[in-house]
């Protein structure tokens, strides 16, 4: 896992994990709206993009490495953690491991249920169909799947000839087993909870396991939005329901 940091120092941190198959600069747009008033650590976790000589191994083993960051560099407390999707994931898993790492955290498209048949279908599907990722045309399909901005496609093909075979398929059974700790009800952290109301019905119930384990909870719906639409492509409005967030908390 590598980061990548903007603004100063001596503001309060917030760390921003980007979704599976992308990497820190889908978060730049989030960056420039908030450097002035925070310092931000974006992490390319581990298997993506500049960190694609590392294979993911798990979102646990993410988890661990970013809790090792934050003791390492900010004495075991960050003001803000937020991430998409794969990240949400590990944003999830990190609340359940330390309760009072954060005082904030936004999990946006978390998916916390784990889908039957994951493991069956990943390795052959992937054994077929890696050959596909280096083909333009399908990478303009996915990028279009995960909401990516035309602007930062070639970002993203770029990064996405970077992800091995091994990492595509850890990822996705990692992704796809993923099951809520339920130790999370501990966390002392205030928890923005974020779902697009185009999402498939498993990320809405997803979000809605999330806000009922997690008392307090807060939960936003992003009205005609699909998965990581508000955060990718409508990066002011999802900047103004963080500071709002904060400053209501």
């Amino acid at each position: 896992m590598k980061f990548k940091e903007f603004g100063n120092k001596r503001l309060p941190t917030i760390i921003l994990l980007h979704g599976g198959g992308l990497s820190w600069w889908s978060l730049q747009n989030v960056v420039d709206e908030l450097e002035h008033e925070y310092h931000i650590v974006l992490p390319i976790i581990d298997g993506h993009g500049e960190d694609g000589d590392n294979t993911f191994i798990s979102i646990q083993e993410s988890a661990n490495t970013l809790i090792s960051y934050i003791d390492q560099n900010y004495s075991g407390q960050v003001y803000a953690i937020g991430g998409l999707s794969l990240g949400a994931q590990i944003v999830t898993q990190i609340l359940s491991i330390r309760k009072d790492i954060t005082k904030f955290a936004i999990i946006e498209s978390a998916l916390v249920y784990p889908i039957k048949g994951t493991a069956v279908m990943t390795v052959p599907m992937f054994k077929l169909l890696y050959g596909l990722i280096k083909k333009k045309w399908f990478s303009k399909l996915q990028a279009k799947s995960l909401c990516v901005p035309e602007e930062l496609f070639d970002r993203y093909y770029k990064d996405s000839l970077q992800i091995s075979k091994q990492s595509l398929i850890n990822i996705t059974l990692s992704n796809g087993n993923y099951n809520l700790n339920n130790l999370i009800s501990k966390t002392e952290a205030k928890v923005l909870i974020i779902v697009g109301s185009k999402e498939l019905n498993i990320m809405k119930k997803s979000a809605k396991l999330l806000h009922e384990t997690v008392v307090g909870s807060e939960l936003y719906i992003a009205n005609s939005m699909s998965h990581g639409e508000i955060s990718l492509v409508h990066s002011r409005d999802y900047v103004s329901l963080l500071k709002k967030f904060f400053k209501n908390n």
